[in-house]
């Protein structure tokens, strides 16, 4: 197909990235380890730990869990958030030869029983603050083969008893629970350094990930992550950096901001495989919920690589101390998991120096499939361009390409889109065109030059008397009036139009009323954009990274 977007990529950005370079994931990492041996890998709660730790660590808890008699491919879960032994439990599974499920800490019993059931789970590690609703989920499932983490198990002995103290005794955060048969996350290693580990063959086919998705807007399925998935994006997303990280100031090892939760795919990708992958260092973020915590950390770093979702990016900007960050060596801020809006755009310019690079991408798609060029200077409301040996296409609901410049669904095609859906062949149907096409289920359109713009997701658009609506567009035009700390749209019952839009939003000056907001609205939206209803709120639903839960909204209305 005829890719007008490699007219428009960057100095030495190839058009096409060798995939087959390596059989497998684990061979990317392992090439790391010895690479950067001496180098901080991880940095969390002020411990660092090496590529040389991860790497011994990793090797024996990989022994530990073959000594369980798992068979090749078996799927252990891993909920948790973001501490040190996050980035060992992943790199052990995949070692070892077995499949990583990823789940969310903060599901509730009947959430985690289904992914468990679902994924057909046979082992999980756990962070003991959350091994209260393990418990209860845990009978109703095939998990034979459970181990508890502690705060404290890679922070050393002392800090390690502090923390550990802190955690359970001051701040109550552990609920009590009973896990009889479980072992601990430090005596699975210790064991695990006795025992001999056999590498297993893995190839690029080999299952690497089941990343669940999906579950905001139905029942959760899990994409299967191959290993050459992976592999491709990784190379996808390097290739694509290289002009940046040429760009002054030189730095030699670059720090990653990992406030994102490493069981989502937006973070495993941009945070713990592009950071292994460059010799880089990740700087763990337990809980970037906590603003003020998370600017602490910021502040004893001069951080380089910082990928974040628009909310997050606004919620900084928006605390008293954000100013007294050094953003003097950072290379870029990236955008993704949900649209970023011009005014923080422009408002993360204004304070930073460098602009916030938007990508795009999905969990079937390992993620990334699009992203803007390094070298912009401003907000330029797309996704940017298809990186190398990526396939783009805007389709009608027949699967015809629309001309350039209509809207359609982004439908995407490459070496880092997922096979399939986990034992979900209907899904999977649904999801894939005869002409292997991954369909988003995002409306957009592409330019002449092949930059994609997302208008909304599909199942988002209103139908306003027949006139579709796209929620962004009226979310961006309310944020633009500057006393809206963050809003969502969404279709409600109408009896005379069929729906009628309606808004959400937070106040950020609290002398805002609905009169303001609308007079600064009108003219700037056609009449059936313009909202019927305005409903103020102390906050907005959200996701596990920070998304706005327009669903939630939906269901409350």
């Amino acid at each position: 197909m005829e890719r007008p977007w490699l007219r428009h990529y960057p100095p030495g950005v190839a058009a096409e990235i060798d995939a087959a370079k390596y059989s497998s994931l684990v061979a990317m990492l392992e090439e790391s380890f010895q690479a950067y041996r001496e180098r901080a890998a991880f940095v969390c709660m002020d411990k660092a730990v090496s590529y040389g730790e991860i790497d011994v660590t990793s090797r024996a808890f990989a022994a530990w869990l073959q000594s369980k008699g798992l068979e090749r491919g078996a799927r252990v879960a891993i909920m948790m958030p973001n501490v040190l032994q996050y980035p060992v439990a992943i790199a052990a599974i995949l070692r070892a030869g077995f499949t990583v499920v990823n789940v969310n800490p903060l599901y509730k019993p009947r959430e985690l029983e289904f992914q468990l059931n679902d994924s057909g789970a046979q082992a999980i590690i756990v962070l003991e603050n959350f091994a209260s609703v393990l418990q209860e989920a845990l009978p109703q499932t095939g998990v034979k083969h459970v181990v508890v983490a502690s705060m404290g198990d890679m922070l050393g002995t002392l800090k390690g008893a502090v923390v550990n103290l802190a955690v359970r005794r001051v701040k109550k955060m552990v609920p009590a629970y009973r896990l009889p048969n479980a072992t601990s996350f430090k005596d699975a290693i210790a064991s695990g350094r006795a025992l001999s580990f056999a590498r297993p063959a893995l190839g690029p086919e080999d299952i690497a990930f089941l990343q669940y998705t999906g579950g905001t807007t139905g029942v959760a399925k899990g994409a299967i992550l191959l290993h050459r998935n992976l592999v491709a994006n990784m190379l996808q997303v390097e290739a694509w950096h290289v002009p940046l990280m040429s760009q002054p100031p030189p730095i030699d090892r670059l720090i990653f901001v990992t406030a994102l939760p490493l069981y989502h795919i937006y973070a495993l990708t941009a945070c713990f495989l592009f950071g292994m992958r460059s010799g880089g260092t990740c700087l763990l973020i337990p809980n970037p919920r906590d603003i003020a915590g998370l600017i602490r950390e910021l502040s004893k770093y001069r951080v380089n690589l910082f990928p974040a979702v628009n909310t997050l990016y606004n919620a900084l900007l928006n605390h008293p101390d954000f100013g007294k960050l050094d953003w003097s060596l950072l290379k870029c801020a990236v955008g993704g998991g949900m649209a970023v809006q011009q005014a923080v755009a422009e408002a993360w310019m204004k304070a930073t120096g460098r602009p916030i690079i938007e990508g795009y991408g999905l969990s079937e798609t390992s993620p990334v499939l699009t992203c803007n060029r390094g070298d912009i200077t401003e907000w330029t409301g797309t996704i940017g361009l298809p990186l190398p040996s990526t396939d783009i296409a805007i389709r009608d609901d027949d699967n015809k390409d629309v001309p350039m410049g209509e809207r359609g669904e982004i439908c995407a095609r490459g070496p880092q889109v997922m096979p399939g859906y986990w034992q979900r062949p209907d899904e999977t149907a649904l999801a894939m065109t005869p002409d292997g096409f991954f369909r988003t289920g995002d409306i957009g359109v592409m330019d002449e030059g092949g930059h994609v713009m997302i208008v909304d997701r599909k199942k988002d658009m209103i139908s306003v008397s027949g006139f579709k609506v796209f929620p962004n567009e009226v979310e961006d035009v309310a944020m633009m009036q500057g006393g809206v700390m963050e809003c969502a749209v969404i279709g409600v019952p109408d009896a005379y139009s069929g729906e009628a839009v309606k808004l959400f939003a937070v106040k950020k000056a609290p002398g805002l009323n609905e009169q303001d907001l609308r007079r600064y609205m009108t003219g700037k939206l056609a009449g059936y954009k313009m909202p019927k209803y305005i409903e103020f709120r102390d906050e907005l639903p959200k996701s596990n990274v920070g998304k706005v839960l327009r669903r939630a909204l939906r269901d409350g209305a």
